[in-house]
């Protein structure tokens, strides 16, 4: 298959990958066959079918999206809908739908962008033919009068609603009237939400439900159903829902809305619905600043698995958002329960008092967002039907300054599974003294040479970012043996000044599994490199093998679309089974490094630096043949860019290959920063200089050529100045550029968001280091290379200058 192509979900036919085919037409296709039930073969994509462009025309030429028929045999007369998509960047449309319906047998029209749609019908009065929106379309086999009259036992779970979120955002957004702010449409939609959760746990499966928008229904009917089902809802719940909650739509926003949502069980969802709802009402904008990112729901499921909760596990989130992490472990739990009352023959009665107690007295989540603590609250409480433990206080607050009611259910020390994804971010750090002595980690710390160990000191940090505190809260809420799993920035788990956090962890209990996750797994929101730690408490258990598993792909791109290859959905099988592969595997706990980068483990690397010391040579640290070694001089101003002839030369990242120094991509400065500024000054490079890039493409070194001495090393480069008493500066290129270098530098390479290499982790890197002879011999063939290209570059200057001297 050609990579700019896809294979249609209809016909299966390879298509050209257009923005109305990613982002409406596979969609909506999709959505057609496992939302409503449509068969592929009563569906028509490619080829498209067309219809005629006026009543008169003998040729039909409006090729239609996508065609829905009454049978499989896909004739003219048996047209029963018609699809039409445009790319999320079209709003028009609607009126060439309505020509694709007037001038063919179709009564039924949809219009989807893949972030709005609106459903259609035709209808014929007096000689004439109108349109009206209704609230959706018929599924496979139902009657265009039955649209809403579902049965409980009728509704079904959808495997994605994120699309159908997004066409009720837009069109509240665009349509309602007094309340377009996003946060103001989520907290309706999301009562809505909770009026059609209510609905589907107290209706009898052969019951018709309440939340639902009829064909010929008044929307007025439409909001007085569903106003009372709230009122239902505040009653039953009214320690968690405001008796001045009100659902404020209008009534053709709010049919519009359950006519969206009315064809799904919600509660049997596969993802969690209030995080998506939350998700595509409130977004980046409004929660990114504050560090929350909502975490997917594979990640959610994987951690929950691995720690296995069961109905004698005190549970507790202590940065709950909105009850994901919770939620996904009640029903674990709940299924645990359904198995063992299969297995002893419960009466319903009993199996659901169990369910019942785990929900009011096994769960517990704190955030200080009141709104997220309030959507928490409302979800747990009518998943579980009974009271709610999720508070909104400051977790990182002294326990002491926390209200009563959340002393009396939350105590230091009392949980025994803890899951969380904290806020985290340098803009939104913990300050103040009360708070930050409570904590280990509120005081800096040192490293001492003569015990060579982290120790901490008396003095006060004057702030700290949330995750760092985080993850002595956590530790601090479980009971020794405590589980727990926290999803965690990758940089704090390499960076060497968070060596002494490293150390902490591992003093207070066993690391069992790093679960590093790929870089689009927050995406579109944030892309940044995350991993998940889990932990336990204390030292009297035996101590685990630890898990290694470092996944590639997280089941969407970083644009946040779909694309059915998850690494994340089989990281339990592979840690239960204890079966390895490449990328999944586990190692003993004497093993671990302070540092918890999970790639460090892969066999390659061990294996290399395995072959390295067997070598038969002597193998010395980097760090023991360095004279002097720092980054290199950052220069924003672009004003002290000058031309060629009138400046330093200033080398690039992007200038460094293996194969010499590029100098199509060097710029130059002025000269007199050499003076002007220590940083660059400092920067200043010679023929015994080494560069190497220490970002983006990272581990790449270069010599100096004699053309480029006095030159200076740009920011994302490290500059290395080594003993040529001891090393040849051209062998150690040659060295850090072969397979037994790259490898060791591909190892330390870390970062939350850039792939980058610090000096102190370059120290460690192993090197073989043969007698000088042998080195001159290897460093030889680089020396040549380099002087070549010099002489080269000269001879084409010298002759440049003979041009010139032909026109003067």
């Amino acid at each position: 298959m050609k990579e700019d192509n896809i294979i249609d979900f209809i016909s299966g036919q390879e298509i050209k990958a257009t923005p109305e085919e990613i982002d409406a037409v596979q969609v909506f296709s999709k959505q057609l066959v496992e939302d409503y039930n449509y068969p592929k073969d009563h569906i028509q994509t490619k080829p498209q079918f067309r219809v005629k462009v006026r009543p008169s025309d003998t040729k039909k030429e409006y090729p239609v999206d996508i065609a829905i028929f009454k049978n499989n045999k896909k004739q003219e007369d048996d047209i029963f809908i018609i699809v039409e998509c445009k790319k999320k960047s079209r709003k028009d449309g609607k009126t060439q739908l309505q020509d694709y319906l007037r001038f063919s047998k179709s009564y039924l029209g949809v219009w989807f962008n893949g972030e709005q749609r609106l459903f259609i019908r035709k209808l014929e009065k007096a000689g004439k033919i109108h349109f009206e929106e209704i609230p959706n379309i018929p599924i496979y086999g139902q009657r265009l009068e039955d649209i809403g009259l579902f049965k409980r036992c009728d509704l079904k779970p959808t495997h994605n609603l994120k699309s159908t979120f997004k066409a009720i955002r837009n069109h509240l957004a665009a349509n309602t009237v007094g309340a377009t702010r996003d946060e103001v449409l989520a907290q309706q939609i999301i009562n809505l939400i909770f009026c059609k959760i209510y609905d589907e746990r107290f209706t009898e499966p052969n019951e018709t439900v309440t939340f639902r928008a009829g064909i010929d229904e008044k929307p007025i009917n439409v909001e007085e159903r569903i106003i009372g089902l709230f009122e239902k809802v505040k009653r039953k719940y009214k320690e968690v829902l405001d008796s001045s909650d009100v659902i404020s739509l209008d009534a053709k926003s709010i049919t519009y809305v359950v006519g969206e949502l009315q064809n799904y069980c919600l509660i049997e969802a596969e993802r969690d619905i209030i995080s998506d709802a939350f998700e595509v009402f409130i977004g980046h904008a409004l929660k990114g600043g504050q560090g929350q990112f909502f975490t997917p729901r594979n990640v959610v499921k994987m951690m929950v698995d691995v720690l296995d909760p069961n109905d004698e596990d005190l549970i507790i989130d202590p940065a709950c958002g909105s009850g994901g992490f919770l939620v996904e472990a009640l029903r674990h739990i709940w299924r645990k329960l359904d198995a063992e009352g299969e297995k002893y023959h419960w009466n319903k009665t009993n199996l659901q008092e169990e369910k019942m107690e785990v929900a009011l007295n096994k769960i517990r989540g704190i955030d200080k967002d009141y709104f997220l603590s309030k959507v928490a609250k409302a979800y747990m409480a009518i998943i579980g039907d009974g009271k709610s433990g999720i508070f909104c206080e400051d977790s990182l607050e002294n326990p002491k300054n926390w209200q009563d009611k959340t002393r009396l259910k939350i105590d230091i020390g009392k949980f025994s599974v803890l899951l969380t994804n904290p806020p985290f971010g340098t803009k939104i750090p913990v300050t103040g003294e009360e708070k930050l002595k409570q904590y280990d980690f509120g005081y800096k710390w040192k490293f001492d040479k003569k015990s060579k160990t982290w120790v901490k000191t008396q003095k006060l940090k004057e702030r700290e970012e949330p995750q760092i505190l985080f993850i002595e809260r956590c530790l601090a809420l479980l009971k020794d043996g405590g589980r727990m799993a926290m999803v965690l920035p990758s940089g704090i788990l390499g960076n060497e000044r968070e060596t002494y956090l490293r150390k902490w962890i591992t003093d207070k209990g066993n690391l069992f599994a790093i679960v590093e996750l790929p870089f689009e797994t927050f995406s579109p929101n944030v892309t940044i490199n995350t991993s998940v730690l889990f932990i336990q408490k204390g030292h009297k258990t035996k101590a685990k093998d630890i898990f290694i598993s470092i996944n590639k792909y997280c089941g969407h791109d970083k644009k946040g679309r779909p694309t059915g290859e998850d690494d994340i959905q089989n990281v339990v099988n592979f840690y239960k089974t204890k079966k390895n592969n490449e990328n999944n595997f586990f190692i003993k706990q004497e093993v671990l490094e302070p540092n918890f980068v999970a790639k460090r483990y892969l066999q390659k690397y061990i294996d290399n630096l395995t072959l390295i010391r067997n070598s038969g040579h002597k193998v010395v640290l980097l760090g023991d043949i360095i004279k002097k070694i720092h980054n290199g001089a950052n220069i924003d101003d672009s004003s002290i860019y000058v031309e060629k002839h009138d400046g330093i030369p200033y080398i690039l990242v992007k200038s460094i290959t293996k194969e010499g120094i590029n100098f199509e991509n060097l710029k130059h400065i002025r000269k007199d920063l050499l003076t002007n500024n220590n940083d660059v000054n400092k920067n200043i490079v010679s023929e015994s200089s080494i560069v190497m890039t220490r970002a983006g493409n990272s581990g790449i070194s270069a010599n100096i050529p004699p053309d480029l001495v006095n030159g200076v090393a740009s920011g994302f480069l490290i500059n290395i100045h080594v003993n040529l008493k001891i090393v040849d500066q051209y062998y150690l290129v040659a060295y850090l550029n072969s397979q037994y270098g790259q490898l060791q530098l591909e190892r330390i390479s870390s970062g939350s968001i850039l792939q980058s290499i610090r000096s102190s982790d370059l120290k460690n890197v192993e090197v073989i280091l043969p007698p000088l002879q042998t080195q001159h011999k290897i460093g030889e063939q680089i020396k040549k290379s380099i002087f070549s290209q010099a002489e080269s570059r000269k001879r084409i200057k010298d002759a440049n200058i003979e041009i010139n001297s032909l026109i003067s």
